[in-house]
């Protein structure tokens, strides 16, 4: 890193950055709050969840273990001091958004979504009442609009535009703001009903202080209008009647921006505290109105929320203060308790500081993202939000979201981004943050876009980044009052690097010479020359993810080799375990004697050897289904016995199943576009995309070659350069002969009297990471990080091929044996 970029950063930010008036500056902060970060960790999810002080943890556990804190539905003197500490949480609680307690109460709940929760089962909805909600809402205020449309309430979503840019809306509400109000929404056809004259109609509107995709602000003035003159908003539209209350989201804004209720008296505000200082979490609260909470209709009721109850008839006497009323059964006091030294840490720097030190490292990451360009000029990054040059960078929010195009205009998926970032030791977000509205107005997504995703298989939090050419969420990288110049540079170094495309690389990214040779007409005709191949190894997987054994010899069968991958672990919630989930899993060590039929199965944490008989002797009666991968099979299980087995090895509760048939192989994009199945055709076990996976001894050569130089790599004990052998890559055939990433080029094999396809590369993952040694597991970034710099391809990291065994009736005793030579089609 040249010390001329940060001083100037510093040039333009000093006077922000780092706290200069504060009683630490950030390099302090991080050498003894954060020494956990000293790893090189570069955590920028602090939307999510930011980090917690270890000082502010040292405070905590010396608060816990000097005081004795009891539940505070007593009188005990344990009970008496619990109950003063929670009210001088809820105090700090107000402070920090400038709130009255004449005013205002705050109530504790199990975190912002059970605080919106609250508001909307306990709203006095009618038919006649309304709920108006931004485009731009997290789900878990979308979730209000349930109760309001099962009670009979109308629903309706508007957009903002150009509000969070300008000034007070109350001084030219007509040219600052343009409101465009989305189609009504009512349960069971109920059309529009007549309005109360008498305008008694409650009605709720919701918007979020900051949103949590784009980080862009709303002005808050929206409070006052809406309260005191809803027409302006709603101008000609019925919906204005009524008396209209005000809910914030400002789980996001209130880290860095808090809303000022003594000049936004909005009725309902909802927060959560990891998101301000990271511990605890399972806490939030609601800051309610005094007027508001009279208002709502609470009908549960618990202890801690009632005066008196008789039990064997209907009479309860609920309790008249605000808070006791709705914080049901024994408040989360320790977590109460703690929160103070959160507080203490954030007033200690004040949030206005906190905000212009957030602020000028999300200006400064937007401004280098916007100069990036590919070697012909096309720009890399997209960004999403109302952010612009004309407003100063401390009125700007921490958060950064954005996508990134290839130089030919395509995109790259989020989901690569993630992954490449998480092997430079980058922590960030990708998808659409629980905010639907958002996503589909900042990546131009239709109705009939979200509905197409939705049936070709896309779902919250999957791999399906791009469908049909478009982006379905994007990548945000977010800032917390601990976060450094450093990071947010080598945050930028990470991009540029990976992503754009300079005369030497590909603008798909760090595509490598051997997969573009191989896989050219040109590179193609130079391997037609007669080289010779041969099977080096041989291996079989009877367990998806267990080890392996390697054979002289092996029969094929309409699956691929005999046994291969025939078995699984299923967790007790219904999983299917594999080693990105429990690496233990590698340690289990397997055999197939195929004369006995017998399947033998070890492991360092199991005293004797498990056996099973093949003939099923140890199976229960019982046939299920499971789903794998898309596809669905008929399995069974095993005894208690087999099973008890199992969970010792790997350390949790599990289950052996064992397939029987696929029931049909069915692919999660209708229009079976590429990427989504690899092989329809042909007949899998728990495979994840192919029968079988080759390996060249070759390719594994040069990766360990790239290892070795590699600069700054890793090393290992007694300063051996790390090194990885084939099994790391779990492949069935390893072959020699030729050149590195020959394979690439292949179409279809005959060995023996067998014929092989090959479906294309094998796209890797974070299991190759993991190394079994000595009976332990341990996992680095390595190898995938050295495969990504040179054998990515539209978003994969392609090492290996993948095959299908073309079946022929003559192939009955047909067998893959070591040495068997290996003959190429490439056409």
């Amino acid at each position: 890193m040249h010390s001329g970029d940060k001083e100037e950063f510093l040039k333009e930010f000093g006077e922000d950055y780092g706290y200069p008036n504060g009683p630490k500056s950030i390099d302090e902060i991080r050498a003894t709050e954060f020494k956990r970060l000293e790893n090189g960790t570069v955590y920028l999810d602090h939307a999510g969840a930011t980090l917690y002080s270890e000082l502010q943890m040292e405070a905590i556990f010396k608060d816990f273990t000097t005081n004795v804190y009891g539940n505070p539905h007593s009188q005990s003197d344990a009970s008496s001091a619990t109950s003063d500490i929670v009210k001088e949480a809820r105090q700090q609680v107000l402070d920090y958004f400038s709130a009255s307690p004449k005013d205002y109460k705050c109530i504790f709940t199990s975190g912002a979504t059970a605080a919106l929760k609250l508001v909307g089962e306990a709203f006095p909805w009618t038919h006649q009442s309304s709920f108006m909600y931004t485009m731009e809402n997290h789900n878990s205020v979308l979730g209000i609009r349930e109760y309001a449309l099962s009670r009979g309430a109308a629903a309706f979503a508007i957009d903002l535009e150009e509000a969070a840019e300008h000034g007070e809306l109350s001084k030219n509400p007509k040219t600052v703001m343009k409101v465009c109000l989305h189609q009504l929404q009512r349960r069971k056809g109920a059309t529009f009903p007549e309005r109360d004259p008498a305008g008694d109609a409650h009605n709720l509107f919701a918007f979020p202080s900051e949103c949590n995709f784009s980080g862009s602000t709303f002005n808050l003035d929206l409070v006052n209008i809406m309260k005191k003159n809803p027409e302006r908003i709603l101008e000609g539209s019925p919906f204005s009647k009524g008396c209209w209350m005000v809910l914030i989201d400002a789980a996001k804004g209130c880290v860095t921006q808090p809303p000022d209720l003594s000049k936004y008296p909005a009725d309902f505000v909802v927060m959560s505290f990891y998101k301000i200082f990271g511990y605890p979490t399972g806490l939030g609260a609601l800051i309610v109105r005094n007027d508001a909470a009279k208002l709502l209709k609470k009908t549960y009721f618990s202890g801690g929320t009632v005066a008196a109850s008789i039990a064997d008839i209907d009479f309860v006497k609920r309790r008249q203060v605000i808070e006791e009323l709705f914080e049901d059964g024994t408040a989360s006091f320790l977590s109460v308790a703690s929160i103070r030294h959160g507080f203490n840490l954030i007033n200690s720097l004040t949030v206005s500081a906190i905000s212009w030190h957030t602020a000028s490292l999300a200006t400064y990451v937007r401004k280098m993202l916007l100069t990036l360009r590919h070697e012909n000029g096309a720009a890399v990054c997209t960004l999403y939000g109302s952010h612009t040059s004309k407003v100063s960078h401390r009125d700007t929010g921490p958060v950064v979201t954005f996508n990134l195009k290839r130089s030919d205009g395509s995109w790259f998926g989020y989901h690569e981004v993630e992954k490449l970032a998480s092997l430079s030791g980058i922590q960030l977000r990708t998808g659409c943050f629980c905010n639907p509205g958002a996503c589909a107005k900042y990546l131009g997504l239709s109705h009939s876009d979200l509905l197409s995703n939705i049936e070709a298989g896309h779902i919250c939090w999957d791999d399906n980044d791009v469908i049909h050419g478009k982006p379905t969420g994007a990548v945000r990288v977010s800032f917390g009052y601990m976060s450094t110049y450093e990071e947010a540079k080598k945050f930028i170094d990470f991009i540029q690097g990976s992503f754009v495309s300079l005369p030497n690389k590909s603008a798909n990214g760090y595509l490598s010479r051997a997969i573009s040779i191989h896989l050219s007409p040109e590179g193609i005709e130079r391997r037609i020359s007669p080289l010779k191949y041969f099977i080096k190894s041989v291996t079989v997987y009877p367990i998806k993810s267990c080890a392996g054994f390697s054979v002289e010899h092996w029969p094929l069968c309409s699956t691929g080799l005999l046994h291969d991958r025939e078995w699984l672990l299923k967790s007790q919630t219904g999983e299917i375990l594999t080693q990105k989930k429990v690496p233990e899993m590698c340690l289990i060590s397997t055999y197939i004697d195929l004369k006995q039929e017998i399947f033998s199965v070890e492991s360092p944490h199991c005293r004797d050897k498990l056996q099973i008989n093949l003939k099923q002797d140890s199976v229960n009666s019982g046939i299920e289904e499971v789903d794998v991968q898309a596809q669905r099979y008929e399995v069974h299980g095993y005894t208690n016995e087999v099973d008890s087995w199992f969970s010792k090895a790997i350390g949790r509760p599990c289950s052996l199943l064992r397939c029987l048939r696929p029931k049909s192989r069915g692919c999660m994009n209708k229009s079976k576009s590429s990427g989504m199945c690899r092989d329809l055709d042909s007949k899998l076990n728990f495979t994840n995309e192919g029968q079988f996976l080759l390996i060249s001894d070759e390719s594994i050569s040069d990766l360990n070659s790239r290892l070795s130089s590699k600069t700054g790599a890793k090393k290992v004990t007694h300063g051996t350069p790390v090194q990885v052998s084939p099994k790391r890559f779990r492949p069935n055939l390893v072959i020699s002969g030729g050149e590195p990433y020959a394979e690439d080029g292949w179409r279809n094999l005959k060995i023996g009297n067998n014929y092989f396809t090959s479906l294309g590369g094998c796209n890797r993952c974070q299991m190759i990471n993991f190394a079994c040694e000595d009976g332990h597991v341990q996992k680095s970034n390595e190898p995938l990080a050295t495969l990504a710099s040179y054998r990515r391809l539209k978003g994969k990291i392609l090492f290996g091929i993948l095959l299908r065994y073309e079946v022929t009736e003559l192939d009955k005793t047909s067998y893959l044996e070591v040495g068997q030579e290996i003959h190429v089609n490439l056409e």
